[in-house]
Protein backbone atom coordinates (compact mmCIF):
# COMPACT_ATOMS: atom_id res chain seq x y z
CA UNK A 1 0.00 0.00 0.00
CA UNK A 2 1.34 3.62 -1.45
CA UNK A 3 1.25 6.63 0.87
CA UNK A 4 -0.01 9.55 -0.43
CA UNK A 5 2.79 12.30 -1.00
CA UNK A 6 3.34 14.87 2.35
CA UNK A 7 1.61 18.15 1.84
CA UNK A 8 4.42 20.98 1.56
CA UNK A 9 4.76 23.06 4.59
CA UNK A 10 2.56 26.03 5.32
CA UNK A 11 5.21 29.15 5.40
CA UNK A 12 3.87 31.46 8.11
CA UNK A 13 4.35 34.93 6.72
CA UNK A 14 5.41 37.52 9.66
CA UNK A 15 3.43 40.58 10.37
CA UNK A 16 6.12 42.50 8.82
CA UNK A 17 5.12 41.01 5.50
CA UNK A 18 1.52 41.84 5.51
CA UNK A 19 3.00 45.62 6.55
CA UNK A 20 5.19 45.84 3.53
CA UNK A 21 2.53 44.45 1.38
CA UNK A 22 0.40 47.29 3.19
CA UNK A 23 3.07 50.04 2.06
CA UNK A 24 3.04 48.32 -1.85
CA UNK A 25 -0.79 48.79 -2.20
CA UNK A 26 -0.96 52.44 -1.11
CA UNK A 27 2.27 53.26 -2.70
CA UNK A 28 0.38 51.78 -6.08
CA UNK A 29 -2.88 52.74 -5.43
CA UNK A 30 -3.01 55.93 -3.98
CA UNK A 31 -1.25 57.51 -6.61
CA UNK A 32 -3.72 56.05 -9.19
CA UNK A 33 -6.85 57.02 -7.33
CA UNK A 34 -5.30 60.52 -7.84
CA UNK A 35 -4.46 61.04 -11.55
CA UNK A 36 -7.70 58.41 -12.31
CA UNK A 37 -9.88 60.36 -9.97
CA UNK A 38 -9.31 63.82 -10.38
CA UNK A 39 -8.16 65.72 -13.59
CA UNK A 40 -6.74 68.74 -11.51
CA UNK A 41 -3.07 66.47 -10.67
CA UNK A 42 -2.40 66.42 -14.15
CA UNK A 43 -3.36 69.72 -15.78
CA UNK A 44 -1.40 71.06 -12.70
CA UNK A 45 2.11 72.08 -11.86
CA UNK A 46 4.56 68.73 -12.57
CA UNK A 47 5.66 68.20 -9.51
CA UNK A 48 3.09 66.32 -8.09
CA UNK A 49 2.50 64.19 -11.40
CA UNK A 50 6.11 63.15 -11.22
CA UNK A 51 6.15 62.46 -7.51
CA UNK A 52 3.17 60.21 -7.94
CA UNK A 53 5.29 58.28 -10.56
CA UNK A 54 8.08 57.49 -8.59
CA UNK A 55 5.89 56.16 -5.99
CA UNK A 56 4.11 53.95 -8.13
CA UNK A 57 7.41 52.90 -9.44
CA UNK A 58 8.67 52.21 -6.16
CA UNK A 59 6.15 50.37 -5.53
CA UNK A 60 6.23 48.18 -8.14
CA UNK A 61 9.76 47.41 -7.79
CA UNK A 62 8.92 46.84 -4.11
CA UNK A 63 5.96 44.24 -4.57
CA UNK A 64 8.37 42.34 -7.20
CA UNK A 65 11.03 42.15 -4.22
CA UNK A 66 8.40 41.24 -1.62
CA UNK A 67 7.12 38.50 -3.98
CA UNK A 68 10.53 36.89 -4.63
CA UNK A 69 11.43 36.67 -0.77
CA UNK A 70 7.74 36.16 0.52
CA UNK A 71 9.17 33.35 2.43
CA UNK A 72 10.03 33.62 6.31
CA UNK A 73 13.12 35.62 7.28
CA UNK A 74 14.19 36.01 10.88
CA UNK A 75 15.68 39.14 11.92
CA UNK A 76 17.04 41.08 14.75
CA UNK A 77 14.88 42.68 17.35
CA UNK A 78 16.85 45.93 15.60
CA UNK A 79 16.43 45.15 12.12
CA UNK A 80 12.78 44.72 13.03
CA UNK A 81 12.50 47.74 14.41
CA UNK A 82 14.01 49.47 11.71
CA UNK A 83 11.62 47.86 9.04
CA UNK A 84 8.65 48.74 11.00
CA UNK A 85 9.75 52.76 11.44
CA UNK A 86 10.66 52.55 7.70
CA UNK A 87 7.42 51.29 6.88
CA UNK A 88 5.32 53.87 9.53
CA UNK A 89 7.34 56.67 7.56
CA UNK A 90 6.23 55.17 4.13
CA UNK A 91 2.65 55.07 5.03
CA UNK A 92 3.09 58.65 6.47
CA UNK A 93 4.25 59.77 2.86
CA UNK A 94 1.83 58.37 1.19
CA UNK A 95 -1.22 59.95 3.07
CA UNK A 96 0.94 63.19 2.58
CA UNK A 97 0.39 62.85 -1.07
CA UNK A 98 -3.13 61.78 -0.90
CA UNK A 99 -3.23 65.45 1.42
CA UNK A 100 -1.88 67.47 -1.44
CA UNK A 101 -4.84 66.26 -3.95
CA UNK A 102 -5.93 69.59 -5.12
CA UNK A 103 -9.14 71.29 -5.42
CA UNK A 104 -9.86 71.17 -8.69
CA UNK A 105 -12.03 73.40 -10.89
CA UNK A 106 -15.57 73.43 -10.94
CA UNK A 107 -17.31 75.63 -13.74
CA UNK A 108 -20.14 78.46 -12.32
CA UNK A 109 -22.07 80.87 -13.73
CA UNK A 110 -19.13 83.03 -14.91
CA UNK A 111 -17.80 80.26 -17.10
CA UNK A 112 -20.97 79.45 -18.70
CA UNK A 113 -22.20 83.42 -19.13
CA UNK A 114 -18.79 84.50 -20.20
CA UNK A 115 -18.05 86.49 -23.49
CA UNK A 116 -14.57 86.80 -23.18
CA UNK A 117 -12.11 87.35 -26.28
CA UNK A 118 -9.51 86.55 -23.93
CA UNK A 119 -6.63 84.51 -24.92
CA UNK A 120 -5.85 81.69 -22.56
CA UNK A 121 -3.07 79.98 -22.76
CA UNK A 122 -1.71 76.66 -20.44
CA UNK A 123 1.82 76.31 -19.82
CA UNK A 124 3.32 73.79 -17.48
CA UNK A 125 4.23 76.28 -14.69
CA UNK A 126 1.43 79.03 -15.48
CA UNK A 127 -1.74 80.14 -16.71
CA UNK A 128 -1.12 83.10 -19.34
CA UNK A 129 -4.44 85.21 -19.80
CA UNK A 130 -4.24 88.09 -22.39
CA UNK A 131 -6.76 90.58 -23.22
CA UNK A 132 -8.09 90.90 -26.72
CA UNK A 133 -5.49 92.41 -29.38
CA UNK A 134 -2.55 91.30 -26.78
CA UNK A 135 -1.57 94.92 -25.67
CA UNK A 136 -1.27 95.38 -22.34
CA UNK A 137 0.83 97.85 -19.85
CA UNK A 138 -0.42 96.29 -16.69
CA UNK A 139 -0.34 93.16 -15.83
CA UNK A 140 -0.78 90.58 -12.75
CA UNK A 141 0.78 87.58 -11.34
CA UNK A 142 -1.58 85.62 -9.01
CA UNK A 143 -0.77 82.80 -6.82
CA UNK A 144 -3.40 80.47 -5.73
CA UNK A 145 -4.81 79.28 -2.39
CA UNK A 146 -3.31 76.48 -0.52
CA UNK A 147 -4.08 72.67 -3.03
CA UNK A 148 -6.80 74.72 -5.07
CA UNK A 149 -5.61 74.11 -8.98
CA UNK A 150 -4.80 77.46 -10.76
CA UNK A 151 -7.62 77.04 -13.13
CA UNK A 152 -10.46 77.92 -10.30
CA UNK A 153 -9.01 81.44 -10.57
CA UNK A 154 -9.48 81.94 -14.33
CA UNK A 155 -13.06 83.11 -13.98
CA UNK A 156 -13.07 85.48 -11.19
CA UNK A 157 -9.87 86.94 -12.81
CA UNK A 158 -11.47 87.33 -16.48
CA UNK A 159 -12.96 90.34 -16.31
CA UNK A 160 -9.68 92.20 -15.45
CA UNK A 161 -8.21 90.51 -18.63
CA UNK A 162 -11.24 91.88 -20.32
CA UNK A 163 -10.35 95.35 -18.48
CA UNK A 164 -7.01 95.14 -20.02
CA UNK A 165 -4.94 93.49 -17.78
CA UNK A 166 -2.65 90.81 -18.77
CA UNK A 167 -3.19 87.78 -16.41
CA UNK A 168 -0.78 85.32 -15.21
CA UNK A 169 -2.16 82.41 -12.76
CA UNK A 170 0.82 80.41 -11.41
CA UNK A 171 0.98 76.70 -10.96
CA UNK A 172 2.66 76.22 -7.66
CA UNK A 173 4.64 73.67 -6.73
CA UNK A 174 2.69 70.49 -5.01
CA UNK A 175 -0.16 73.86 -5.03
CA UNK A 176 1.29 75.39 -2.35
CA UNK A 177 2.38 78.43 -2.90
CA UNK A 178 5.20 78.76 -0.11
CA UNK A 179 7.63 76.02 -2.14
CA UNK A 180 8.45 78.94 -4.32
CA UNK A 181 7.82 82.11 -3.06
CA UNK A 182 9.91 83.95 -6.17
CA UNK A 183 8.02 82.17 -8.43
CA UNK A 184 6.15 85.61 -9.59
CA UNK A 185 9.73 86.95 -10.66
CA UNK A 186 9.98 84.14 -13.53
CA UNK A 187 6.54 85.43 -15.39
CA UNK A 188 7.48 88.93 -14.43
CA UNK A 189 10.47 88.57 -16.93
CA UNK A 190 8.70 86.87 -19.72
CA UNK A 191 6.50 89.71 -20.30
CA UNK A 192 9.13 92.57 -20.08
CA UNK A 193 6.12 94.77 -22.35
CA UNK A 194 4.38 95.48 -18.53
CA UNK A 195 5.51 98.55 -17.98
CA UNK A 196 3.19 98.13 -13.83
CA UNK A 197 3.05 94.56 -11.85
CA UNK A 198 0.55 93.88 -9.49
CA UNK A 199 0.70 90.53 -7.63
CA UNK A 200 -1.76 89.24 -5.50
CA UNK A 201 -2.84 85.67 -4.32
CA UNK A 202 -5.70 84.11 -2.83
CA UNK A 203 -5.54 82.88 1.17
CA UNK A 204 -1.96 81.49 1.46
CA UNK A 205 -1.15 82.49 -2.07
CA UNK A 206 -1.66 85.81 -0.38
CA UNK A 207 1.45 85.23 1.97
CA UNK A 208 3.48 84.80 -0.92
CA UNK A 209 2.44 87.57 -2.80
CA UNK A 210 2.65 89.92 -0.11
CA UNK A 211 6.06 88.18 0.46
CA UNK A 212 7.45 89.46 -3.39
CA UNK A 213 6.04 92.90 -3.10
CA UNK A 214 7.84 93.39 -0.08
CA UNK A 215 11.12 92.33 -1.22
CA UNK A 216 10.38 93.62 -4.75
CA UNK A 217 10.09 97.69 -5.94
CA UNK A 218 9.30 97.06 -9.09
CA UNK A 219 6.19 95.76 -8.10
CA UNK A 220 3.37 98.03 -7.93
CA UNK A 221 -0.03 96.92 -6.31
CA UNK A 222 -0.70 93.81 -4.09
CA UNK A 223 -3.84 92.37 -4.67
CA UNK A 224 -5.21 90.17 -1.35
CA UNK A 225 -7.74 87.84 -1.45
CA UNK A 226 -9.49 86.47 1.94
CA UNK A 227 -5.28 86.77 2.97
CA UNK A 228 -2.84 89.02 5.01
CA UNK A 229 1.19 89.10 5.14
CA UNK A 230 2.64 87.78 7.93
CA UNK A 231 5.35 91.08 7.92
CA UNK A 232 4.73 94.41 8.45
CA UNK A 233 4.43 96.22 5.21
CA UNK A 234 4.10 99.91 6.62
CA UNK A 235 7.26 100.91 5.19
CA UNK A 236 6.94 99.82 1.76
CA UNK A 237 6.98 102.42 -0.30
CA UNK A 238 5.01 103.06 -2.96
CA UNK A 239 3.02 100.10 -2.77
CA UNK A 240 -0.97 100.11 -3.25
CA UNK A 241 -3.02 97.58 -1.47
CA UNK A 242 -6.58 96.02 -2.01
CA UNK A 243 -7.71 93.48 0.49
CA UNK A 244 -11.10 91.90 -0.52
CA UNK A 245 -12.65 89.71 2.39
CA UNK A 246 -15.89 87.25 2.94
CA UNK A 247 -18.01 88.42 6.38
CA UNK A 248 -18.54 84.68 6.33
CA UNK A 249 -14.97 83.63 5.77
CA UNK A 250 -14.18 80.96 8.20
CA UNK A 251 -10.50 80.45 7.54
CA UNK A 252 -9.38 84.03 6.80
CA UNK A 253 -11.57 85.48 9.21
CA UNK A 254 -13.10 89.31 9.68
CA UNK A 255 -10.78 89.18 12.80
CA UNK A 256 -7.76 88.09 11.27
CA UNK A 257 -8.23 90.44 7.90
CA UNK A 258 -8.97 93.63 10.47
CA UNK A 259 -6.01 92.41 12.73
CA UNK A 260 -4.32 92.66 9.12
CA UNK A 261 -4.44 96.42 8.85
CA UNK A 262 -1.69 97.29 11.21
CA UNK A 263 0.38 95.44 9.34
CA UNK A 264 -0.33 96.79 5.44
CA UNK A 265 0.48 100.44 4.20
CA UNK A 266 -1.69 103.25 6.22
CA UNK A 267 -3.16 103.90 3.15
CA UNK A 268 -4.68 100.36 1.77
CA UNK A 269 -8.13 99.32 1.05
CA UNK A 270 -10.45 97.24 2.38
CA UNK A 271 -13.53 95.14 0.84
CA UNK A 272 -15.71 93.24 2.68
CA UNK A 273 -18.28 91.17 0.15
CA UNK A 274 -21.36 90.77 2.57
CA UNK A 275 -22.57 87.19 2.95
CA UNK A 276 -19.39 85.80 0.65
CA UNK A 277 -17.02 82.83 2.38
CA UNK A 278 -13.69 81.79 1.38
CA UNK A 279 -14.41 79.28 -1.17
CA UNK A 280 -15.96 82.04 -3.48
CA UNK A 281 -13.02 83.60 -3.97
CA UNK A 282 -12.26 80.94 -6.72
CA UNK A 283 -14.16 78.27 -8.57
CA UNK A 284 -13.82 75.26 -6.59
CA UNK A 285 -16.13 74.14 -4.16
CA UNK A 286 -16.65 73.97 -1.01
CA UNK A 287 -13.63 74.27 1.63
CA UNK A 288 -13.76 72.63 4.92
CA UNK A 289 -13.89 74.40 7.54
CA UNK A 290 -15.19 77.48 6.06
CA UNK A 291 -18.56 79.61 7.12
CA UNK A 292 -20.88 79.61 5.28
CA UNK A 293 -22.54 81.98 2.76
CA UNK A 294 -25.63 84.17 2.58
CA UNK A 295 -25.14 84.91 -0.94
CA UNK A 296 -24.84 83.11 -3.99
CA UNK A 297 -21.46 82.62 -5.44
CA UNK A 298 -21.94 84.70 -8.59
CA UNK A 299 -23.17 87.53 -6.69
CA UNK A 300 -19.92 87.55 -4.76
CA UNK A 301 -17.73 87.22 -7.49
CA UNK A 302 -19.07 89.97 -9.52
CA UNK A 303 -18.73 92.37 -6.52
CA UNK A 304 -14.77 90.43 -6.06
CA UNK A 305 -13.83 90.94 -10.21
CA UNK A 306 -15.60 94.64 -9.68
CA UNK A 307 -13.19 95.69 -7.37
CA UNK A 308 -10.44 94.15 -8.77
CA UNK A 309 -10.73 95.69 -11.95
CA UNK A 310 -11.16 98.85 -10.16
CA UNK A 311 -7.87 98.54 -8.28
CA UNK A 312 -5.48 97.25 -10.71
CA UNK A 313 -7.00 99.94 -14.01
CA UNK A 314 -5.68 102.44 -11.30
CA UNK A 315 -2.36 101.25 -10.96
CA UNK A 316 0.30 103.24 -12.86
CA UNK A 317 4.15 101.68 -12.64
CA UNK A 318 7.13 103.68 -9.81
Amino acid sequence: MTSSPEAPPVTRRPALFWASALCVAALVLAPLWMVLGNPAVLRGHPLLPALLVTAVVVGLLWGVLLWRRRASLKRSALRAAGAWAGRVVVLALVAMLVWLNPFAYQPGAAAAGSSSKASVVEEPTAIVMTPKGGQASRGLVFYPGARVEARAYADILRPAVDAGILVVILKTPLNLSLLDGNQARGAMATHPEISSWAVGGHSLGGVSASSFALGNPDVDGLLLYASYPLDSMRDRAGLKVLSISGSEDGLSTPEKINASRELLPADATFVEVQGGNHAFFGSYGPQPGDGEATVGRDVAQEQIGAATVSFLTRLEGS
